[in-house]
């Protein structure tokens, strides 16, 4: 009996442990208003652990079809990645948002959002422990990642943020989170003046000892920056200066 026990104990446990190098899988997770929100996650590449896992939120009319291509360098590099789709999106990169989806078709507020962004950091918390999480965003849910890391500064190691900005009806509800992070934070957007403009008022009001803006000679809008075929020109240096900040987070 005490055998048989102890082997389903070890099942269990090891069914929580992500397999390294195992195939990308989905998961779904119930977000605290009771919307079932959908994702993927890929274990890294790594042979025994995980450098940490990236959360990653999509831009406005979209979903984590947004990542597809992004994924496999990240999991390369040593990271797990929760890609989700939140509630506040679209169908793009050939596919549909699954949970505007199966949750009555019509997308949301931006703002509306941010219980999934929660919910994610709270299956990652749950399913990968142990581990540092980052946070990632692009265009609005870069603001969401904001939001999300000064409500839980004890359980984000680092923030990454492509184009940031004052997206929802309060229009300093971003600057107000940026003054309490004090995590690592690196920004990047397109290559317009607004927008780096824009994005360095955020950093600014953050007291992060350690603030990276990135301001590229080519750049598109959000995290499709580092797609090749949404910035052929660009991708490359915004992918060099990403890795650089992820691989110093390692050396703190």
């Amino acid at each position: 009996m005490a055998i048989r026990f102890i082997a389903w104990i070890t099942a269990v446990v090891l069914a929580s442990i992500p397999l390294r190098g195992a195939a990308a899988q989905p998961v779904v997770f119930t977000a605290a208003d009771g919307v079932r929100v959908y994702a993927t996650f890929s274990p890294s590449q790594a042979a025994k652990t995980t450098k940490g896992v990236i959360l990653l939120f999509h831009m406005a009319r979209s979903n984590y079809g947004e990542y597809e291509s992004i994924i496999p360098t990240l999991v390369a590099h040593g990271y797990d990645c929760l890609a989700i789709d939140q509630r506040s999106g679209a169908p793009a990169w050939g596919r549909d948002n699954e949970t505007v989806k199966r949750n009555g078709g019509d997308p949301t507020p931006f703002l509306d959002a941010l219980p999934d962004v929660e919910a994610a950091l709270a299956w990652a918390k749950a399913n990968v422990p142990g581990t540092s999480i980052i946070l990632w965003g692009s265009s609005y849910s870069a603001s969401l990642a904001f939001l999300l890391a000064a409500r839980h500064p004890h359980d984000v190691a680092a923030l990454v943020a492509f184009s940031p900005g004052e997206y929802f009806k309060d229009d300093s509800i971003v600057h107000q989170a940026a003054a309490r992070i004090r995590l690592p934070i690196f920004v990047d957007s397109a290559s317009s003046d607004r927008e780096e403009s824009v994005a360095a008022s955020i950093l600014a009001a953050s007291p992060s000892e350690r603030k990276v803006q990135y301001r590229p000679h080519e750049g598109t809008h959000g995290s499709s920056t580092l797609r090749v075929d949404a910035d052929p020109r660009g991708a490359a240096e915004n992918w060099n200066a990403l890795l650089s900040f992820l691989d110093a987070l390692g050396n703190q």
